[in-house]
């Protein structure tokens, strides 16, 4: 009985386990039958996210990434959908079809007004601003691949002007954001990196930008104080992650080319006008001797090939690479960045080069829950060579390159164009490649930067900060004058004359700041609508300068630059210079307050006193206030139910700040060691500076107004800002002159100048799907400036001295009610005409008809107006200028404004779109009204330079058919017969090239309205299925081609150019500009 019911159990638990079997085996037939499907989740730059979510829509079918972003999923069948998800990303959805294996990016999920934005020590979230601030991010940038960062920042925001000064690939770019606001001194904003403040971009490789952020208003840069009236720019660099080693390489190789000559006179129109220039020089008229010298008759030099001497010296092939590593990582405990970049370029002129070398290494480690460490530290060398296209003072009729090169003879005239020629006697006959060499530059710059802070977690939402940074800087520069050059030509030591010199300066710069802050946020701690922050901080700044400058003259007149620099004793030392510098040391006190009520309305007070050792006594401190309030219009119940409105604030603001961006040592008088023989021949070993002390020197302050409104729509796809401003800047710091006092000048506080304009900012993304996507970026910015006074100064005249024989000598005017940048000179009328003379059949004479009758008084019918006094003999076909005041002579009587280098308008447009895998990128920008003072212009059409101007070549505004002639072709010889005369030039429309001086007059002056687009990139993403059998993460290919093409009336080689920059009173000049190149890229982003 037992045995059977025992066996009646084990009979049921066979079944049992038999149907168990059964079912686990037909599990196991369908697993095996289901997809398996792997691959990496990747963030949008191509990082592992581990931890992410991998769930089959509709089950609860689901896995996690590892650590390096992996996963492994099986599911149903191949109709199948995966979502990938992850906090602080959008979801994403995968059909499974027949793949074996997915790989995806995840696009952030944080939309533009949730984005926390770097501001003065700290941040905060872009809804919660009350002030007008700014940011790239280094995504963008990463589309743009630049040797300079400021680069980077053309059109891109309103309101923020770059302009670089020529082509050259170290040429200064100028940034000025809402008009800067000093009349001569730099109106240059703040540039922060990393916390610490530097004095350029350039040291800082753009691969190494997290992202950047611009604060243009007073409630952002008060914060700053002292160094934050012109707007301040924050870098922010990368930093580590928690997460698995990454790495990145990027590389890009591309080709420049110059993108516009000057156009020249060929051979035989330059042989035709030589003649006739002999013809019209000889005394008495009609000789060809100087000629005849040189060239044979101008008609055998039809079809003869010109010498291209652009091509030859500007026209190179030029190459840029650049090569950048970074290696991300970390864990909970400890991140890290690190950083390596090259970048190589072979510019468009001879000789000319650029390398930079940039490493960065970037620490942060938790120690505790409490204390955070961090450590940074950057090093870049950059190497420069060639001398660019214009000489170091800028004082001479032949500080350029460009002069020689535009200006030398197509052909080669033996005797007269040699290597040899001396530029003091002619620079227009120096060959170009001896004017290159004989005035080549050389220039090492290092620059080491370190950084560590501390901070400390008190209590909950309180937290302490502490920085420490060191910056050192070495500038070396070595300039080369050959025997050519008007440096070498002009030295005061006879014996020395003539002989090669070298110039070897020793630059070094050291800054140390320490900056601490107490943070303290009371969220929740007085209710749930109240919303407190406190910040409270000191800073302290000390920085030193000392340059020694060593001349050395009369070398073997052989000497090239190269054994100049290795072989300096078989030179004579000449002087030894040593400027140093007082220390300039910064300390201030700061704080500021944030509150917010309902997360609805908003209140941001800031306070900076800053005391500068450039000021003594009660000036020593300044005192920089500023308050902000905004209103956010979309919490309001009332617009609750407006489900179209994602964001709608407004904003005011008002504040103060300071610039003290003068010299040191401009409060007590001081001295400079040297030993030179230049004063008088005779040695001098102390040399009291040329400016004289003033003690009562203070504080040049900006007071700035901000109304603006910030908006978004239809679920963020339309999204922008409108800003109104108006800063006014007073106690203008002014080098001021002081004739008669044994000094040349002395700075001052005095006058005041004034900026107000309007910007506007959109962001619309137009279509936002999966597989494609399409977004724009527009700005514009218009901005009116104005000298509201000038304290005890008058109005006064200004030279750009780009050449020393022009008229006016003085050709910017300082106005009060005019803005800076105003250009003088003389009204052009045209030519003299035949018909403006009376013509004297016995001695062939033309004399032009007396502007006034017998009596001196009445105004003669027939009376010409006489420019004699200005360009030499008037005769039929000399250029004619206007009489302003109607007294029948034009003389510097009658010089007027005759051009605005301020542009009404700037902006830019930036569209991206993509397509499947590919990205595409176009890049405008544009200005509208501003004028360029087109000095080439002058220069290469008239024959004005003394005393060999004859032999130069001419641009093609004078090329025969065009210029007025006094040449009867077929005879060879001056046409003086009226009626004949005036027929052979019924068709020409320019007056002659003779003249004894360069005229400036609104000839000159064109409208430099442009647009360009700067950039265009198209790029390639290798799928996710490809790149990981490669064992990647992501590949991506790109060509990027800069300064594609610009719309533009100037007739010069560029509109966006401004050569003058030894001061801030003259711009808008071209003369002699490095010519700007056309660049073709092509490069890879490769992630591991």
């Amino acid at each position: 009985m037992i045995a059977k019911q025992v066996f009646k159990k084990s009979k049921r638990l066979s079944f049992v386990i038999m149907l168990f079997l059964s079912l686990f085996m037909i599990n196991e037939m369908n697993a095996q039958t289901k997809p398996s499907i792997s691959g990496v989740v990747l963030d949008e730059v191509g990082m592992p996210i581990p931890g992410a979510n991998v769930v089959e829509r509709g089950t609860k079918n689901s896995t996690s990434t590892d650590i390096d972003g992996k996963y492994t999923i099986r599911v149903v069948s191949p109709k199948s959908e995966l979502v990938f998800s992850y906090i602080g990303y959008e979801n994403l959805t995968q059909l499974v079809g027949q793949k074996k294996s997915i790989n995806v990016s995840l696009k952030s999920a944080t939309s533009k007004l949730d984005e926390v934005v770097v501001i003065g020590y700290g941040t905060s979230k872009r809804s919660d601003l009350t002030g007008s601030v700014a940011t790239i991010s280094g995504a963008d940038l990463k589309k743009v691949p630049v040797a300079n960062i400021a680069e980077t920042l053309t059109g891109r925001i309103a309101g923020v002007q770059v302009t670089s000064s020529e082509g050259s690939p170290d040429s200064e770019i100028k940034i000025r954001v809402r008009g800067g606001g000093s009349l001569t001194q730099d109106s240059s904003p703040l540039i922060i990196v990393d916390g610490f403040p530097v004095n350029s971009m350039n040291d800082v490789s753009p691969s190494d930008v997290e992202n950047i952020t611009i604060l243009k208003d007073a409630s952002s840069t008060a914060i700053y104080g002292s160094r934050g009236a012109y707007g301040v720019i924050i870098i922010t660099t990368k930093s580590g992650k928690n997460n698995k080693v990454a790495v990145s390489y990027n590389v890009f190789y591309g080709t420049k080319n110059i993108a516009k000559y000057i156009d020249v006179l060929n051979p035989q129109d330059f042989a035709k006008w030589q003649y006739e220039y002999a013809l019209l020089s000889s005394n008495p008229k009609g000789s060809t001797t100087s000629y005849d010298k040189y060239f044979g008759p101008w008609q055998s030099y039809a079809g003869v090939e010109a010498t291209n001497w652009q091509k030859e010296i500007y026209g190179l092939k030029g190459t840029a690479q650049s090569h950048d590593l970074g290696v991300r990582g970390g864990t909970d405990k400890l991140s890290y960045n690190f950083n390596y970049a090259l970048y190589d370029e072979t510019a468009i002129m001879v000789g000319s080069n650029y390398k930079r070398n940039n490493l960065s290494l970037n620490l942060k480690n938790k120690t505790s829950d409490k204390v955070d460490l961090g450590f940074t530290i950057r090093y870049s060398n950059t190497q420069i060579g060639g001398s660019g296209a214009n000489e170091q003072k800028e004082i001479s009729t032949a500080d350029s390159r460009l002069k020689h090169v535009v200006g030398y003879s197509p052909i080669d005239l033996p005797g007269l164009t040699t290597d040899d020629t001396d530029e003091a006697v002619s620079s227009y006959l120096v060959n170009p490649f001896v004017a290159v060499a004989d005035n080549d530059r050389k220039q090492i710059r290092t620059n080491f930067n370190m950084l560590g802070s501390f901070s400390w977690k008190i209590i909950n939402n309180m937290q302490f900060k502490s920085d420490f940074g060191l910056d050192v800087y070495n500038s070396l520069d070595y300039r080369f004058y050959g025997r050519s050059t008007y440096y070498a030509s002009n030295i005061p030591l006879a014996v020395n004359q003539g002989s090669p010199s070298l110039v070897m300066s020793d630059e070094k710069e050291k800054r140390f700041r320490n900056a601490n802050t107490i943070n303290y946020d009371l969220k929740g701690l007085l209710g749930k609508d109240h919303n407190f922050k406190f910040l409270l901080g000191e800073e302290m700044i000390d920085y030193q300068s000392n340059t020694v400058t060593s001349a050395i003259q009369g070398y073997p007149k052989t000497f090239s630059f190269e054994k100049a620099m290795n072989l300096t004793t078989q030179g004579i030392p000449q002087s030894i210079d040593n400027n140093y510098s007082p220390d300039d040391k910064l300390l201030s006190f700061f704080g500021r307050v944030n509150y917010d009520f309902k997360n609805r309305y908003l209140f941001t007070a800031t306070y900076r006193a800053d005391g500068s050792s450039k000021f003594l006594g009660d000036n020593r401190w300044g005192y920089f206030p500023s308050a902000a309030v905004a209103w956010k219009i979309n919490e309001e119940n009332f617009m609750k139910n407006a489900s179209w409105l994602n964001a709608l604030k407004m904003r005011l603001s008002y504040g103060q700040a300071g610039n003290n961006n003068i010299p040191t040592g401009q409060i007590i008088q001081t001295f400079q060691s040297s030993n030179s023989a230049w004063i008088n021949n005779v040695s001098n070993y102390w040399a009291a500076s040329k400016t004289m002390a003033n003690p009562d020197l203070k504080w040049e302050t900006t007071i700035t107004q901000n109304l603006g409104i910030d908006f978004s729509v239809l679920k963020n796809r339309l999204s922008g800002t409108v800003d109104l401003y108006k800063n006014v800047t007073s106690d203008l710091l002014i080098n001021f002159p002081v004739s008669g006092s044994g000094y040349d000048s002395q700075y001052r506080n005095m006058g005041a100048n004034q900026n107000k304009g309007l910007e506007l900012s959109f962001n619309a993304v137009a279509i936002d799907k999966e597989d494609y996507g399409l977004s724009f970026n527009f700005n514009i910015g218009f901005n009116k400036s104005n000298i509201n006074s000038l304290g005890i100064m008058d109005n006064f005249g200004w030279s750009s001295t780009w050449n020393s024989t022009m008229l006016p000598t003085n050709d910017y005017a300082v106005n009060v009610g005019q803005p800076l940048g105003m250009m003088v000179g003389f009204k052009n009328d045209g030519r003299y005409e035949v018909s403006d003379f009376t013509y004297n059949t016995t001695t062939g004479a033309y004399t032009l008809k007396p502007y006034f009758l017998a009596d001196g008084v009445t105004k003669n019918p027939e009376g010409v107006v006489s420019n004699s006094t200005l360009i030499g003999t008037v005769a039929p076909g000399s250029m004619k200028l206007k009489d302003i005041n109607n007294d029948g002579i034009v003389n510097a009587k009658d010089v007027s404004i005759i051009g605005n280098s301020n542009p009404k308008h700037t902006g830019g447009l930036v569209i991206n779109a993509n397509v499947h895998q590919f990205d595409f990128m176009a890049a405008f920008n544009w200005s509208y009204g501003n004028d360029v003072y087109n000095a080439n212009k002058i220069e290469f059409s008239t024959t004005a330079s003394s005393p060999n101007g004859q032999y130069r070549n001419l641009s093609t505004v004078m090329a025969d058919g065009q210029r007025w002639t006094n040449l009867d072709p077929v005879s060879g010889t001056l046409v003086t017969d009226p009626t004949a005369l005036q027929a052979l030039n019924a068709t020409t429309t320019m007056w002659s090239p003779k003249m004894d001086r360069f005229i400036v007059s609104d000839w000159a002056m064109e409208d430099a309205s442009f647009l360009r687009l700067n950039t265009f990139t198209i790029g390639y993403t290798a799928p996710d299925s490809f790149v990981s059998k490669l064992g990647i993460s992501k590949l991506r290919f790109y060509q990027t081609m800069s300064n594609v093409f610009t719309l533009t009336n100037y007739s010069g080689p560029d509109p966006e150019v401004s050569t003058r920059r030894k001061t801030p009173l003259t711009p808008g000049v071209d003369s002699s500009a490095y010519p700007r190149s056309r660049q073709v890229v092509f490069g890879l982003n490769l992630t591991f």
